[in-house]
């Protein structure tokens, strides 16, 4: 008797263990998710892979949002104290005309990235493109698109640039062009080496027996691996193409007045470097940032790719 009376009481408990879950269930799995994604940044990323990691998405998050959340207007003229300190209401201090320096360095964040990252795009599509043409089409296209990039990238960038822009003007589509123009014929040259060395392996061999046309080779078989190389040297042209535009706005040929990128920044108000004032202080140090980000992002990315490669072989 004892032993049926047992069994239902039994049966009742288990019934009630499954019908009521834990209350902190999607906590923890939040947690979980958490630690995975955390897990898997960790092992693609070294530790100064995600310190560039984390300043490239706030630069590029700045260049999006920083006009909205800018204190002042970028042109504003809110003080009446030139080259002024770090405050309360002006963090990052005032510029040669009383401006605030935070509202002018978030507005200039999106000529400095965003001009930046469009020329880096536009170079290295056309550099890419142009690579891949030369490595799977015959010799004599190889030979002419060869030399007339050898021709474009025995020209210093900083020459072309300050040629090109003295003879048609500076604006932000010229800037973009030249930018671009200057770091093409690199592109070009790393991806030709890479599609060269692709083309003689057994895979791409295959797909010529198999009678498949340059296009679908070029795209199927050779794009496809050479990405991982070819997104390092997007980010060192994109360093490049920072360093570039800077020191043509620094010169005056860059973007020009109102509007200011981090180079505008710092040549206008080279005159409180004496002093050392926060306005010419701190768009150096934007400069210095997003550079050193990108490298130390680029650097993990190379040893991550280095990692796999070994580990493939």
């Amino acid at each position: 008797m004892n032993r049926h009376a047992a069994t239902p009481v039994s049966s009742h408990a288990t019934t009630v263990l499954y019908e009521q879950p834990s209350a902190d269930a999607p906590q923890e799995q939040a947690s979980v998710v958490r630690r995975s994604v955390w897990r898997r940044l960790v092992n693609r990323f070294s530790v100064l892979g995600l310190i560039g990691l984390f300043i490239v998405v706030f630069w590029l998050a700045v260049a999006f949002v920083g006009p909205i959340v800018a204190p002042y207007k970028g042109g504003a003229f809110t003080s009446t104290e030139i080259f002024g300190s770090y405050g309360a209401a002006h963090w990052l201090g005032t510029d040669y005309l009383g401006r605030d320096m935070l509202s002018r360095i978030l507005y200039g964040t999106q000529y400095t990235v965003g001009l930046a990252l469009a020329s880096t795009v536009l170079a290295s599509v056309i550099g890419t493109f142009f690579g891949l043409v030369a490595a799977v089409s015959g010799r004599w296209v190889d030979e002419v698109l060869s030399r007339l990039f050898d021709a474009l990238i025995s020209i210093p960038s900083k020459i072309l640039a300050l040629v090109v822009i003295a003879a048609f003007g500076s604006s932000i589509p010229m800037l973009m062009m030249v930018a671009a123009l200057a770091y093409i014929p690199g592109a070009f040259r790393i991806s030709r080496s890479l599609a060269v060395n692709i083309m003689t392996l057994e895979y791409v061999q295959v797909a010529k027996a198999r009678g498949e046309k340059l296009f679908y080779i070029a795209r199927v078989e050779v794009l496809p691996n050479m990405i991982h190389p070819m997104l390092a040297d997007f980010g060192l042209r994109f360093v490049f193409i920072v360093l570039l535009l800077s020191g043509l706005s620094f010169l005056g040929l860059g973007v020009q007045p109102p509007n200011a990128d981090w180079g505008s920044l710092v040549r206008e108000n080279i005159g409180g470097l004496a002093e050392g004032a926060p306005a010419v202080l701190m768009p150096a140090v934007a400069i210095a940032t997003l550079t050193v980000g990108v490298n130390l992002l680029i650097d993990s990315l190379r040893r991550h790719g280095a990692r796999s490669h070994g580990g493939g072989q």
